[in-house]
């Protein structure tokens, strides 16, 4: 139930309707220190949450309202669909808000406005904003500059934590790419492609080097690197497990790598790190981890990735971010073993 004291921080989530926006109710409603008191939804408004998230059945008294009044909340979070966002975001501030914002949809992801028009095929509505908003990526960017953050992408979030390491280490660094996705990526509305007698027992690429989120792993990377993307849809429901194939130069061998791998992630709650194997899909599924682990042979690295993409790919990378917004320790509401502050 949605409890409010003077030690909470309220925050509303607009657009609460879709998958992401179901794993995001359940971890915020849940979280000790964050009260979500708003949900917003046009296609379920007075409706319990529950009609649009079974699962959430008696773990939250909320109802979807078709409007959102941000006066008094301290954050708000917006899944909205890619080219809803920025519309979104806009009549927030309209409205006065002066809180924090995480953006979940790629509508501020960029500060290039062209790369909308190029990778996303809509105009942005606001590109004099973009460049209020930090990416998200906490292990990468984070503390950030500002009190908006865009969320990254699920494959964005896999693929830069993977080659983050090496890009800092390697100049001119080529990987390549192949990672795969469940049908929960595709969302909630059914499509041909991701219709279940279509995508099970099936592996299909799509969107060949040609991926939206390859210019997010280039703003996380450099131009000083080149990445060759193959995404393909696996025979599941969540989850992303992929591997990046890189040739390593003469004089860097499996110790260079995992001292590179260390350095990058001692200190980074949310990456596990696996050190000569590739992490296994089911263990990154249902957590808020990036699995991250490599195998090296003479010259030749390969570096697995395993997340969830409806987690770490988007809600808990949300919740994370939110966090490092509102001054909480990073992990609150993640980990059950995450020491929340004392308040008098």
């Amino acid at each position: 139930m949605t409890l409010l004291n003077d030690a909470s921080h309220p925050v509303g989530l607009l657009h609460g309707a879709s998958y992401v926006g179901g794993e995001l109710i359940r971890l915020v409603a849940a979280h000790p220190t964050i009260d979500l008191v708003a949900v917003t939804s046009r296609t379920f408004a007075g409706q319990s949450v529950a009609a649009a998230h079974p699962h959430l059945h008696g773990q939250t008294d909320l109802v979807f309202s078709e409007t959102l009044d941000p006066a008094g909340l301290d954050a708000v979070l917006v899944a909205a669909e890619h080219g809803q966002g920025a519309t979104a975001v806009l009549h927030l501030l309209d409205q006065g808000f002066d809180g924090a914002i995480v953006d979940l949809s790629a509508d501020f992801r960029f500060d290039d406005a062209t790369l909308y028009d190029d990778w996303f095929g809509f105009t942005h509505p606001a590109p004099d904003l973009l460049s209020a908003f930090a990416y998200g990526l906490p292990e990468v960017h984070a503390p950030y500059p500002t009190k908006y953050v865009a969320n990254p992408g699920c494959f964005a979030t896999g693929i830069g934590l993977a080659l983050w390491p090496l890009a800092q280490h390697l100049n001119g660094l080529t990987a390549h790419v192949t990672a795969l996705t469940g049908a929960s990526g595709s969302g909630v509305q059914p499509k041909a492609a991701t219709h279940f007698p279509t995508r099970d027992g099936n592996v299909r690429a799509y969107k060949v080097l040609a991926h939206q989120h390859l210019p997010e792993v280039q703003t996380v990377l450099g131009p000083q690197t080149d990445v060759a993307f193959v995404p393909s849809s696996g025979p599941w429901t969540r989850g992303i497990w992929g591997t990046a194939h890189i040739a390593l130069p003469t004089g860097v061998d499996a110790d260079t790598v995992a001292d590179w791998f260390t350095e990058a992630y001692s200190d980074a709650p949310c990456v596990r790190l696996w050190p000569g194997e590739l992490p296994e899909l089911r263990y990154a599924v249902h957590t808020p981890f990036c699995d991250l682990g490599w195998v090296v042979q003479g010259d030749h690295l390969v570096v697995g990735v395993a997340l969830d993409n409806l987690l770490k790919g988007a809600a808990s990378q949300a919740v994370q971010n939110l966090n490092l917004l509102l001054d909480l320790p990073e992990t609150a509401g993640l980990l059950p073993t995450t020491p929340v502050p004392a308040y008098a």
